[in-house]
C-alpha cells in the first residue's frame, strides 16, 4: 500500500471512531463559588441565597418559598434521542415570615420520576368524554332540530 491509501484509511478510521462519540450537554445550574448544600440552615435569608446562589432554576408553581436549583448532564448519540445521564436537583424552603432557609435537600436522577416542570397545560379535574360520548351526548338535546322560539322556525315563535 502507498502513503496516500494509508492517509486515507486513517482518515475513515478516525472519522468512525468520532462518529460512535456521544454529543455532552451540560444545561441548568453551574456551581460558581458556594455550593448549595452550602446554604445553612436558620442563618441564610431569601436575599443571601439570592447573591451566593443566584436566581433558581425554578421556583415551585403554587408555593413562591420553595427554589429549585437543577443541573442536568445529558448525552446524545448520532441519531438517537439524548439520554439523561447525571441529574441534580437542590430544593431550598424558605419560612414564610421571616424568609429564612428552612430546609435545604438534594435529588439525583435515582430519586424519582422525571419531573416535567412546565408542561404547558393545565390540569383539570373530572373526567374526559370519549368521542361516542361526546356525539350521543347531544342527541337529547335537539341541537339539530329547530326550538319553537328560534326566529328562524317558520312557525314562528310561539306559534
Amino acid at each position: 500500500m502507498n502513503r496516500t491509501a494509508c492517509l486515507a484509511v486513517a482518515a475513515c478510521l478516525a472519522l468512525g471512531a468520532t462518529a460512535c462519540a456521544p454529543i455532552t450537554s451540560y444545561n441548568g445550574f453551574q456551581v460558581q463559588d458556594v455550593r448549595p448544600e452550602q446554604i445553612k440552615v436558620g442563618e441564610d435569608s431569601r436575599s443571601t441565597v439570592l447573591t451566593k446562589l443566584g436566581s433558581p432554576s425554578v421556583r415551585a408553581s403554587f408555593d413562591p418559598n420553595i427554589w429549585f436549583y437543577v443541573t442536568q448532564i445529558s448525552d446524545k448519540y448520532s441519531y438517537y434521542k439524548p439520554r439523561v445521564r447525571q441529574r441534580q436537583i437542590y430544593e431550598i424552603r424558605f419560612d414564610k415570615a421571616d424568609e429564612r432557609v428552612t430546609a435545604v435537600k438534594s435529588y439525583t436522577l435515582t430519586d424519582g420520576y422525571q419531573i416535567a416542570f412546565d408542561k404547558r397545560e393545565t390540569p383539570t379535574r373530572g373526567r374526559e368524554l370519549s368521542v361516542i360520548e361526546q356525539i350521543l351526548g347531544g342527541l337529547g338535546r335537539g341541537g339539530m332540530l329547530p326550538q319553537d322560539n328560534d326566529p328562524g322556525n317558520p312557525r314562528g315563535p310561539g306559534r
